[in-house]
């Protein structure tokens, strides 16, 4: 399968955005590579429907006048990384919830460490809110993109007019 990609200014730096045929794939930050593992055949393709498509989205999101978004996902994960990240999505804008929480979701409350490495290899953070998961204890935690980003994203959803 072939895999296209473009790169979005965005508030917090260059994001690398993926996308096959049909499907929205993957974010990479600034300081993140993208897996050619998971994407060995990737070719720039800045006219890619889908990733224009996202490009506007997530520009609304940046701008606070977009808290859902309307893609079609295709994250590529193990199937328990994949219940992972569907709980992802019932968080809601602007909230946070513990990682403790999304294992009690999952069904699976013993299983907060893997619910962390899953949460951690999330392909699609910001439309798949990885970043709304914090620790037990209120502190921000792990995100792909660092802390800061993380940090920029909760602020930027707390500081919305549309909360």
């Amino acid at each position: 399968m072939k895999y296209y990609y473009t790169v979005m200014e965005s508030p917090v730096g260059g994001i690398t955005l993926i996308a096959d045929d049909e499907n929205f794939c993957a974010i990479y930050w600034p300081n993140q590579k993208p897996d050619h593992k998971k994407f060995p055949e990737l070719e720039r393709k800045d006219g890619s429907n889908i990733l224009i498509s996202a490009i506007k989205q997530l520009n609304d999101y940046f701008k606070g006048k977009r808290t859902e978004f309307d893609l079609p996902l295709r994250p590529v994960g193990t199937a328990f990384q994949e219940r992972v990240w569907q709980a992802l999505t019932t968080i809601g804008y602007g909230d946070t919830v513990s990682y403790g929480d999304i294992a009690n979701d999952i069904k699976n409350p013993k299983a907060v460490r893997a619910v962390g490495a899953a949460i951690g290899k999330n392909p699609i953070s910001i439309i798949i809110p990885c970043h709304r998961v914090i620790g037990a204890n209120g502190k921000l935690t792990g995100f792909a993109g660092g802390l800061s980003i993380k940090e920029f994203l909760l602020d930027l959803e707390s500081c919305s007019d549309n909360n």
